[in-house]
């Protein structure tokens, strides 16, 4: 690369706002789930689904909210899946705990 390609390049970048504004879009992309989510008795949870290979828990909320928690232990999805309160459970052990995403639904 010329070195006056580098400086072109560099003065579009530093004249942006934020480096990052080249690459921005208006919205993230959205979250395609293949992960099955199973549906449970809860009073606040409708359904619950696990991906062994990517170790993502995903729960599905009774207020439509869908949530995929990342980097989550096997043994908490047993747990979860085990416990008499669904919801306690979820507040106590998963909430604030792990990173997640919002999952959108595929449009059929």
């Amino acid at each position: 690369m010329k070195a006056g390609t580098i400086f072109w390049f560099l003065a579009v970048v530093f004249s942006c706002a934020s480096p990052a504004a080249l690459f921005a879009t208006d919205s993230p992309a959205p979250v395609i789930s293949h992960i099955q989510r199973k549906p449970i008795a809860s009073s606040a949870i409708t359904a619950v689904g696990y991906s062994k290979r990517l170790h993502a828990l995903e729960i599905e909320f009774r207020n439509g909210a869908i949530y995929r928690y990342l980097n989550v232990p096997p043994s908490v999805h047993g747990a979860l899946i085990a416990a008499p309160s669904k919801a306690r459970f979820y507040d106590e052990n998963i909430r604030g705990k792990y990173r997640s995403v919002h999952v959108r639904l595929r449009q059929k």
